[in-house]
């Protein structure tokens, strides 16, 4: 056996043996290089990996984002839209009341339009146009002014007494003149009429008749009354028995035309002079009321009627003449001098 082996040893050539060995370095060679080829890939591979994992991180942040905002925005629009319809719930009722206001300031205009002129008034509608001697004879019925002394079968003649057991002394004719000035202001801002108080007509008014009489002692709730009845937004009303602070003890009720209404002697708000105040104003939309008394209620009154019917005739309401329309000014400017200085109509009982 030995011998054998032997043998076989020396049937293996030297170049047998050096071919072997080359190619098991052949075989460890493309080894390796496939080794190295599949570390490059897997590297290759975490870089891939890696950049997705960071583009799906950032989509992630991105949807999120986009939601939040999506969720704000919606509850955003949702506030939005019950704050409108808030408001236009107001304007809404505001709206209603103040076409209430219209419907009743339209039927007086119609009234006075009908059976009034500033060139030939009726007396019954303005009685602060009667001399002193005969406004006596003159009373509430229903609401409207009655003439006592037409109110027979006969009326009298000028300068012959009424039969009656009282003499009235003839009624004096009261004359006019135009002013000139005043007239060319008014054909001006006839012209383009608006509420604008630059031009010289409304700034002669203001400078001269709303300001002195809407000037009172306090000043700061003088200016707001002011704007409230500039913008149509200030409401009188007469004083009611369950409006009545509990805690005025001088509260009493006065007879009127339509039955009894509440009074209450307090402070004035506007003059702060202790008065017998049968009305109370709100400004716009505040909740609070102020008292009122007569007079001052007639200077507000005056300056209301004023721009009520410059509004008229803004909105082309009226069917006057322009000599006609200056007159009418004119006599509420008077009113409203004749209101700042103390004057007014009461209700009889």
């Amino acid at each position: 056996a030995h011998c054998y082996h032997g043998n076989l040893s020396r049937l293996r050539s030297p170049s047998l043996e050096i071919r072997e060995k080359e190619i098991r370095e052949k075989g460890s060679e493309i080894l390796r290089e496939q080794l190295d080829a599949a570390k490059r890939e897997l590297k290759l591979k975490d870089k891939e990996c890696e950049r997705l994992s960071r583009v799906r991180n950032q989509l992630e942040q991105e949807l999120e984002e986009l939601t939040a905002s999506l969720f704000e925005e919606a509850h955003k629009m949702v506030r939005e839209a019950n704050v409108k319809q808030a408001a236009a719930e107001k304007q809404l009722k505001e709206a209603q009341g103040k076409i209430d206001v219209l419907q009743a300031e339209v039927t007086a205009l119609k009234t006075l339009v009908l059976t009034s002129t500033p060139s030939s008034p009726n007396r019954q509608l303005h009685p602060q146009l009667q001399p002193s001697g005969t406004r006596g004879a003159y009373k509430h019925a229903g609401g409207h002014i009655r003439n006592k002394s037409t109110s027979g079968p006969f009326s009298s003649s000028p300068g012959k007494p009424e039969p009656s057991s009282v003499s009235i002394p003839p009624v004096a004719k009261e004359d006019r003149e135009m002013d000139s000035v005043l007239y060319a202001e008014f054909l001006m801002w006839k012209d383009h009429p608006s509420l604008d108080r630059s031009s010289a007509f409304l700034s002669r008014i203001y400078r001269e008749d709303i300001g002195p009489c809407l000037s009172f002692t306090r000043s700061e709730l003088s200016q707001l009354v002011q704007s409230a009845v500039e913008n149509n937004s200030l409401t009188i009303e007469p004083v009611a028995m369950s409006a009545l602070p509990m805690v005025k003890a001088s509260a009493i009720e006065c007879g009127g035309p339509n039955g009894f209404r509440a009074a209450i002697e307090t402070k004035c708000a506007l003059s702060g002079m202790i008065r017998l105040c049968r009305h109370r104003i709100k400004l716009g939309d505040k909740e609070s009321y102020y008292y009122i008394s007569p007079s001052s209620r007639a200077r507000i009154t005056a300056v209301c009627n004023f721009f009520t019917y410059i509004r008229y005739i803004q909105q082309g309401l009226v069917r006057h003449n322009v000599e006609q329309m200056f007159w009418e000014v004119t006599r509420l400017r008077r009113e409203m001098t004749a209101a700042k200085l103390g004057f007014y109509l009461t209700d009889q009982g």
